[in-house]
């Protein structure tokens, strides 16, 4: 496998090594010794799968502490633009979005520490899957509106199709205001 730094600490690209021939094809998506051996040390206790429909935007949702998860993120089928915001407010990058293009051709990973709202915008019907490092806690649960317009993010997506709750999530400044502790 490939890692690509991001100029974020801790959160990288992952392009994991496809082994092909005239049957198909084959890639390790976890193999913790493989993973540790590029420092990502991550116990993971939670994955989840989701379809979204091409158009719809989901986040940004995070989880507060002591119940922060970082994240291992791919696209099984279809394609997303994944996006994710700093929150880490001792980091150089606080504030600062990321956006990285999963699809099933490119089987790309992005590996997402604690500390970072997650988001992203199916651009085709897609099937997303995601290890988590902590078990998901509906107290914990946080979130900032998918359209801030401090952090004007480019979701690729003319309408989108929003939960109720992501539709009225706080905006960043809202949610510091709030004295949310962040990471």
């Amino acid at each position: 496998m490939e890692i690509k730094t991001t100029g974020f600490d801790g959160l990288v690209e992952i392009i994991p090594t496809v082994f092909s021939d005239d049957r198909g094809w084959f890639y390790e998506f976890y193999k913790e010794e493989s993973y540790r051996a590029q420092n990502i040390n991550y116990r993971f206790v939670q994955e989840n799968q989701s379809f979204s429909k091409k158009g719809v935007v989901r986040g940004l949702h995070m989880q507060l502490a002591p119940h922060s998860q970082a994240k291992l993120v791919t696209v099984i089928s279809g394609k997303v633009l994944d996006v994710v915001v700093d929150l880490r407010q001792k980091s150089r990058t606080f504030g600062q979005v990321y956006y990285c293009l999963l699809n099933s051709e490119n089987r790309k990973l992005l590996m997402i520490p604690e500390g970072f709202a997650h988001g992203f915008a199916a651009l085709e019907d897609s099937l997303f899957f995601y290890k988590c490092s902590c078990a998901y806690n509906r107290e914990a649960e946080a979130g900032i509106v998918w359209n801030d317009p401090d952090l004007n993010i480019d979701w690729q997506v003319k309408d989108p199709i929003l939960s109720e709750k992501d539709l009225h999530l706080p905006s960043l400044a809202e949610l510091l205001r709030k004295s949310v502790i962040l990471p």
